[in-house]
């Protein structure tokens, strides 16, 4: 294989200098492409999330390339020791654990400080969860945003959540195992219990899975095991918002989800601010009206 390998890289000419974004597998080692061992075989040097997990990836491949750590924390420094070695005439691959860099991973600093400096910046396409979780969802593929980590506490997540479009496109998060069921949870909370959901977990490794169903029953049916694991695709397109003239009082609807799914006052009252299209603070005094009515 590494002759095949080899001999297939003679046909190029020598690596330019520039910096070079190489996609790695997410999971599964036959995703990494040709141009991306070439290019990584070929580097001065490869900038690595993390370097033990990609030595594992260049030991495989029978690759030796100097490797560097750049990660979230020493971005910023790193980043400037690298640009040094660029505007030198080096040849810097940068990889991320798995999938693409500078996709929720380190990597948009040094892009930027690149292009600023006249470097040329090269993307070696190759895995990315997002993408592969998206073709194979059953959602609409036509428009869709990234957005990447939901916030780990349950306020901000809940806030970042009430600001998601209603409509026809098709909105992706990632999301940590031990964070999943309170996530579904809250987007339970905010789109209600039949709002349809797909999550994509373990992408092309073994145990790969994808859950499609409504945010309740997909959290059920994750509740329901001893353990949840692996890196997941939170998938879902909000339904857009009805134009239709309520034929309820805020109030009465309150009520009558804090009944039917248990919901808190504020939170029934985000729901239904929502899906009439108002501010909260109109909601609440349309509320407080309405209660001051009832006594």
């Amino acid at each position: 294989m590494m002759n095949a390998i080899s001999s297939h890289s003679d046909q190029y000419p020598p690596l330019a200098p520039g910096l070079y974004l190489v996609a790695t597998p997410i999971g599964n080692l036959e995703d990494i492409t040709l141009r991306a061992l070439r290019i990584l075989r070929s580097a001065d040097r490869i900038a690595c999330e993390d370097t033990r997990q990609t030595q594992k990836l260049l030991n495989h491949f029978g690759i030796a390339t100097p490797t560097v750590s750049y990660h979230l924390y020493n971005e910023g420094l790193r980043a400037q020791e690298l640009m040094t070695q660029l505007e030198e005439g080096s040849r810097i691959a940068v990889v991320s654990d798995a999938g693409t860099p500078g996709i929720a991973d380190p990597g948009h600093e040094l892009v930027r400080a690149a292009i600023a400096a006249g470097i040329p910046v090269f993307p070696v396409p190759g895995a990315n969860a997002a993408v592969n979780a998206l073709i194979a969802s059953g959602l609409s593929t036509e428009s869709f945003t990234f957005h990447g980590f939901l916030p780990a506490k349950e306020g901000q997540r809940r806030t970042a959540l009430e600001q998601v479009p209603r409509g026809q496109e098709t909105h992706l998060f990632y999301e940590a195992p031990h964070r999943i069921l309170d996530t579904l949870s809250d987007l339970e909370a905010v789109f209600g219990a039949t709002q349809p959901v797909v999550i994509a977990r373990e992408l092309t490794k073994l145990h790969e899975e994808f859950l499609r169903g409504t945010v309740s029953e997909v959290h059920k049916q994750l509740a329901e095991r001893p353990s949840v694991r692996g890196e997941m695709v939170l998938l879902f397109s909000p339904s857009p918002q009805e134009t239709a003239v309520p034929t309820r009082s805020i109030a009465v609807e309150v009520d009558a989800l804090m009944q039917s799914e248990s919901l808190s006052e504020k939170d029934a009252l985000k729901r239904i601010a929502r899906e009439r299209g108002i501010g909260k603070s109109e909601a609440y005094r349309e509320l407080q009206r309405e209660q001051s009515r009832r006594r």
